[in-house]
């Protein structure tokens, strides 16, 4: 039972990567991008090329992976989402929904419909024994890397001069202006660092959830439920909320395959019902 809890942990720490740059975006921006999920699939398929065909090790893929997402991001930030800030969320929907799509033919086109894999470095595979508990050494790297990047992260938006910055121009941009704060800027990197993430979350996630170029549509469900069960006034709530699911969707694999994903729809109504705003939602 607790390799099983350590794996959903895993599991849940790889989601919240996944899903922090939605966070960002959708919490700190107030902007709605379903084609999130795109910019993951782009990382993941960036280190498939690296590794596969130039023979790049995996560590070094992980930092090449999070520039090409990024750089994708801010191209398109600068190019096409900028126009979309100040319509209404169903626009933004539609929007983003229809560059899902596109970046699902385009992939499919360039890399094929196939499922792809990477190999890990040696020192990567296998378990250990601790105890009771058997850990994949995988696993226990994604763990320890995603949690020093969710403190990271909580560090940066809190503390920084940068996420006061962020702060101040999603409060009131007329006022942020006015301060001398650039606020297309802060928007361009915010964006551009929520995209790295993402890809960074893809090129960690293809060898555990596999990677093909339905990936955007397959996780944008899980993506939009760690943000809206874990709130979007902080990562806080969206760690937590990626949390639980992964330790929801691995022992319910586990434990009552049968169900299939009733246990993690059933938690998300449980939760809103008590908590509509997300777990770490503001006061009004």
């Amino acid at each position: 039972m607790l390799t099983i809890l350590f794996d959903g942990i895993a599991y849940g720490m790889l989601l919240f990567v996944l899903a922090a740059g939605l966070a960002v975006t959708l919490g700190l921006m107030n902007f709605v991008n379903l084609a999130h999920g795109a910019f993951a699939m782009a990382g993941g398929y960036a280190t498939v090329v690296l590794m596969n065909r130039f023979g790049v090790p995996f560590l070094a893929c992980l930092p090449l992976a999070f520039l090409f997402s990024a750089a994708l991001g801010f191209i398109a930030e600068r190019t096409l989402y900028r126009h979309m800030y100040e319509r209404s969320h169903l626009d933004q929907v539609l929007f983003s929904i229809g560059l899902v799509f596109m970046a699902i033919a385009a992939t499919d086109y360039l890399m094929g419909s196939q499922q792809q894999n990477i190999r890990l470095p040696a020192w990567l595979q296998g378990r250990i024994a601790m105890g009771d508990v058997t850990i994949g050494l995988y696993r226990l790297f994604i763990v320890v890397v995603c949690g020093l990047m969710a403190l990271g992260l909580q560090w940066v938006l809190a503390k920084t001069r940068f996420g006061s910055q962020l702060r101040a121009a999603v409060d009131d941009r007329r006022v942020a202006r006015g301060l001398g704060i650039p606020v297309v800027k802060v928007f361009a990197i915010t964006f551009a660092f929520g995209s790295g993430l993402a890809g960074l979350g893809g090129a960690l996630g293809a060898e555990i959830v596999g990677l093909d170029p339905t990936f955007p549509l397959k996780f944008m469900l899980y993506f939009l439920i760690v943000v809206t069960v874990g709130g979007t006034s902080s990562l806080t709530g969206p760690l937590l909320a990626a949390l639980l699911l992964g330790v929801a969707d691995v022992m319910g694999k586990y434990l009552v395959p049968q169900l299939g994903a009733f246990i993690i729809y059933a938690m998300m109504l449980a939760v809103l019902m008590i908590r509509p705003q997300g777990l770490f939602a503001r006061g009004r």
